[in-house]
């Protein structure tokens, strides 16, 4: 039970200002505010170096922390009080002085196929043009069809969508649950399975980040914690975190929770997608760091150390 004289009255939940951010956030507000009758809940729409800087991939501008640094700086500063997540797009590693409060039910992790013209990857022809901003799922498509053309694609989704539909690309790419969230899903041609594009780490997760040292605040958001999604998704950053994995490297990481028990899938691969090493682990969700470790160490025996390192080097 909340003790009432501490919980704030008053929330801000730093946010960007993409509709599928937006989104997110209106989501985590409604819940609040359905949750705690009388709090009030106010967004601040933020515009971050990521969403500025879209003529160039983000494993070259300095990755995913992009899109969530301005967020908390406002945190830091005391302008808001959370920020609101895609966990795919939260930093392995917090700054210091930062959580994550809480990790939402997870939505559909899978990615999807959006074509006008064709209703699967394999349906298309030959130097078909494909694009996704992910290098994880351009490393799995060359791999398996490897007579495509993948581009990088960046944007928001509408972004991406309008130039699908000006014929800049044959197909696209996208996460499933952001364009569902947004009422998109008629676009879908095409979920593809974990075998076929294993999803991002944290993939349809939204997670809650505050600034550490506020108990009161976190027990607030607690509710909004979905114990089995925070099992899988630990499992997965603690795979990735052990690689050193960011936006320089395909890596691919999904956990399940199938009879008590976490099974996490990974792969880490070449930008060609020649090399790729792929691992399985299982273990207790109560302990999900260490399932993610032992995939981290099967890979690190396949050689994914060395080859994370090559491609640290050609980025910089």
């Amino acid at each position: 039970m909340l003790n009432s004289s501490i919980m704030p009255k008053k929330l801000v939940i730093a946010t960007r200002e993409s509709p599928l951010a937006l989104w997110q956030a209106e989501h985590v507000k409604a819940r609040l505010m359905e949750l705690h009758p009388g709090l009030e809940v106010e967004l601040l729409g933020m515009t971050t170096q990521g969403d500025q800087i879209l003529d160039s991939p983000l494993s070259r501008i300095g990755g995913k922390g992009l899109f969530v640094k301005e967020l908390e700086t406002a945190m830091a500063e005391g302008r808001a009080d959370l920020a609101v997540h895609s966990i795919k797009d939260v930093p392995m590693d917090l700054p210091p002085g930062f959580e994550l409060a809480a990790i939402a039910q997870r939505d559909d992790p899978r990615d999807a196929f959006v074509s006008r013209n064709y209703a699967s990857l394999s349906a298309l022809p030959s130097g078909a043009r494909v694009g996704t901003s992910s290098l994880r799922r351009q490393v799995q498509l060359r791999a398996m069809y490897p007579t495509l053309d993948v581009d990088t694609l960046r944007g928001n989704v509408n972004t991406r969508l309008r130039k699908l539909e000006e014929g800049q690309y044959d197909a696209i790419l996208l996460a499933a649950a952001g364009l569902k969230r947004l009422g998109l899903d008629a676009h879908i041609r095409a979920i593809l399975s974990p075998e076929e594009s294993l999803p991002a780490v944290g993939q349809g997760a939204l997670g809650i980040e505050i600034r550490e040292g506020r108990p009161e605040l976190a027990a607030l958001l607690a509710p909004l914690n979905d114990p089995a999604t925070a099992a899988c998704v630990r499992a997965e950053r603690a795979m990735s975190r052990m690689l050193h994995g960011g936006c320089q490297a395909p890596i691919g990481g999904y956990a399940e929770i199938h009879e008590g028990r976490i099974h996490l899938r990974a792969f880490v691969a070449d930008l060609e997608g020649i090399r790729f090493y792929k691992s399985e682990a299982q273990g207790d969700p109560s302990d999900p760091e260490a399932v993610g470790h032992a995939a981290a160490r099967e890979l690190i025996a396949q050689g994914a150390d060395t080859l994370l390192a090559e491609l640290i080097h050609r980025m910089q």
